[in-house]
């Protein structure tokens, strides 16, 4: 004869797993993150952390709350069809059992708010997976359970920060490096997200058009300058793709060099602005055409 189940284990070891999911989400979002051009404003890592710290007792308590409405009646019902048959239930039940609780659900807020019938299909699978695996591994029975859950998830996520912070020091994931553009590719119009712009020509020439950027000497709370005009460009190389610069020299404009980022299908140069230290950058996109 078989244990009886505790459904209050079940609650319990489904509400982790949900935990563990979010961690892990992080976790794989911060890897991604390092392998994509940076935002014009540089993430406060630390302020993000801190409201992530803040999050967990909502994180936890929602994790409960789909824990207690879509998993524990799954179980239950897969106990309930194992007992029919005369037999223990077997796993196969469980996703059926979520993926039905959800249905009315999912496609009831939809049809309210008119979704799309793709992203509503994609949504209902993504939640069915992700609440089926507390259930699976909510339904073996035994001591242990809930010390070995917490265990073996706490592993998978240090082991996927640990394992994905190796890939990116090694190459094996590709961690984000601005393109080597050279000179060959300044020529051409680079413009902000205004309309301003920088028209280069291959014989060295520069016009600024209303373009805006800080110098470094500039006071924070001064007003971000535009400047007009023409002048001479030059590329330099640097040592490698993180250092290379574009150096515009127009009269009247106090420009440090700029730097590179973007991609190499839509390469970018920029200044830092704002305030010293704030990581936010001033950026240039050149025109596809290359006029």
């Amino acid at each position: 004869m078989h244990q009886k189940r505790s459904y209050g284990v079940v609650l319990v070891v489904s509400t982790l797993v949900g935990c563990l999911e979010v961690a892990l989400t992080v976790v794989v979002v911060l890897l991604y993150v390092q392998t994509q051009p940076p935002p014009d404003k540089a993430p406060d890592y630390a302020e993000i952390g801190g409201s992530l710290i803040a999050l967990i007792p909502l994180i936890g308590f929602i994790s409960f709350l789909l824990s207690l409405v879509f998993v524990l009646p799954a179980v239950a019902l897969t106990d309930l069809l194992g007992r029919w048959f005369g037999r223990r239930a077997a796993w196969w039940p469980a996703p059926l059992m979520v993926a039905a609780l959800l249905a009315p659900l999912v496609f009831g807020i939809a049809a309210y708010n008119d979704a799309q019938t793709r992203g509503t299909l994609v949504f209902w699978a993504s939640a069915t997976a992700s609440l089926s695996l507390g259930a699976l591994i909510a339904l073996p029975r035994g001591e242990g359970l809930l010390r070995q859950v917490a265990l073996w998830g706490m592993a998978v996520v240090a082991g996927t920060g640990l394992f994905g912070a190796l890939g990116l020091a090694v190459g094996l994931l590709p961690a984000y490096e601005p393109p080597r553009i050279g000179p060959q590719t300044i020529p051409g119009t680079w413009f902000d997200h205004t309309g301003h712009r920088l028209v280069f020509t291959a014989d060295g020439r520069v016009t600024a058009s209303g373009v805006g950027g800080r110098s470094p000497h500039d006071y924070p709370s001064d007003p971000s300058p535009s400047c007009s005009g023409s002048g001479t460009w030059v590329y330099e190389g640097g040592r490698d793709v993180w250092t290379q610069k574009v150096r515009v020299d127009i009269p009247g404009c106090s420009w440090p060099a700029w730097g590179v980022s973007g991609t190499a299908r839509e390469p970018r140069i920029h200044q830092h602005v704002g305030d010293p230290g704030s990581g936010e950058l001033y950026k240039l996109r050149k025109a596809s055409d290359g006029s």
